[in-house]
């Protein structure tokens, strides 16, 4: 069992910018959503977790080790795949993978060979091996990605807005490739999408301006919200006006009529009780004050 463990984290930038603030984490293997709007800080708690940051106050240990002692104890067991994963043009996928794990310190040919072409088969891309990656679809692209992320056997493997773009056929099988790698490493899912965390993940953190909001098993985070959200469709001027009144977490277009979502502890007026959803403990989460 691999264990990562976060204690009182702190990140300030030299220009005085907080992004990190005081994070304690305990994440084990299986599938970890990290979940929060755009800017929230996520991007800076991953580099500081793989090392290519030190944090100003507090503590990483991955399974024992110190990571800001000896970064380069995870490196050599982590896989990253970044949302926008570039590529080498005319390049194939058989001879990408070569090279990516030559860097990654695979030095014998019998061991890198197997490796790259179990890891094809694994990600469903053996018939297409010899065909260069540039012009591989967004789905095969983001499988291609997993293969290299897994080179080298990684025990914790981060993974940054996978599914972005990817329609769903594609968001579907990616998802289910994450599923069963998780069972024996740490997947940390770094998103701003709640489908796939509530998809993938037995444990979530809610992280905004470098603070984690809310954390837990997603069923009980959602538990905790039984009987106390409400909704009911408004006219487009009226919005303004249930702002002021109630607690208003969210709003979306249905079949373009305007419906609203409040959080409340009492029945509301009007509003018809709706079963909660993990999107609505994010929402929730954002608009509380802290």
């Amino acid at each position: 069992m691999n264990t990562l463990t976060i204690n009182n984290l702190s990140l300030t930038y030299k220009n005085g910018f907080q992004a990190i603030k005081d994070i304690s984490l305990q994440i084990t293997n299986g599938m970890f959503g990290l979940l929060g709007p755009n800017g929230a800080g996520k991007s800076s708690l991953m580099k500081t977790i793989v090392g290519l940051q030190k944090p100003t106050s507090g503590t990483i240990i991955f399974n024992g080790i110190d990571v800001s002692k000896n970064p380069d104890h995870i490196k050599q067991n982590l896989g990253f795949l970044p949302q926008d994963f570039g590529v080498y043009p005319k390049v194939s996928a058989y001879d990408l993978l070569q090279h990516i794990a030559l860097l990654k310190g695979i030095r014998n040919n019998s061991e890198r060979n197997n490796q790259i072409l179990n890891l094809l088969e694994k990600v469903n891309l053996s018939d297409f091996k010899s065909k260069e990656v540039h012009t591989f679809s967004g789905g095969m692209r983001q499988r291609f990605g997993v293969a290299q992320a897994l080179l080298g056997n990684p025990k914790i493997i981060i993974v940054d807005e996978p599914t972005a773009g990817l329609d769903p056929e594609e968001r579907n099988r990616f998802n289910s490739l994450l599923n069963e790698i998780s069972n024996d490493v740490i997947v940390i899912l770094s998103t701003h999408l709640v489908e796939d965390v509530r998809n993938l993940c037995s444990e979530v953190a809610i992280i905004n301006q470098g603070k984690i909001l809310a954390k837990g098993n997603p069923n009980e985070l959602i538990a905790g919200l039984e009987n106390r959200i409400w909704s009911k469709p408004i006219e487009k001027d009226q919005l303004a006006k249930y702002q002021s009144d109630y607690r208003i977490i969210s709003q979306q277009l249905i079949e373009r009529e305007l419906y609203i979502t409040a959080f409340s502890e009492e029945p509301l007026p009007d509003f018809t009780l709706v079963h909660p959803l993990l999107e609505h403990v994010y929402f929730n989460t954002l608009t509380q004050k802290q």
